[in-house]
């Protein structure tokens, strides 16, 4: 997933490589970190979709609505504000990397809180296995 993002990311980089300005800010132009919150929600959502699509069924989520819903944007304001930044290469870019670098990040906290998991458990039943040798 994270690759699909990249390759989208460079595609329209490499496509849009000239450093004017193609396209004026729309006037509700969705700020930088906001958009980053989106296309972050965005990678998750769509990581779930591909990974464990029963997920989102059995949640009944319809991925932009939900977007537009918990960012409080409409959808004509995110398709003008991705059409802008992606006018921009070097914001754009930005933008992605930062996604990233996030769910990066999540995955290394949810890799570290596993293993946590895995070495709890393992010292429970360590302590169990030597109480019950103990006993015998």
């Amino acid at each position: 997933m994270r690759a699909l993002l990249i390759g989208l990311g460079l595609s329209v980089v490499l496509t849009v490589s000239c450093k004017k300005k193609l396209i004026e800010p729309p006037d509700d132009l969705i700020p930088e970190d906001k958009m980053i919150e989106i296309l972050y929600d965005l990678a998750v959502l769509n990581g779930i979709q591909s990974t464990n699509p029963a997920v989102i069924e059995e949640y009944k989520i319809e991925t932009m609505p939900y977007i537009y819903d918990k960012h409080e944007v409409d959808s004509l304001q995110f398709v003008l504000s991705d059409q802008y930044y992606a006018s921009v290469p070097e914001i754009y870019q930005s933008l992605y990397q930062e996604v990233e670098k996030r769910l990066d990040e999540q995955v290394r906290a949810m890799e570290e809180a596993r293993k946590q998991k895995n070495d709890s458990i393992k010292q429970r039943t360590d302590k169990v296995r030597d109480s019950l040798r103990k006993k015998t």
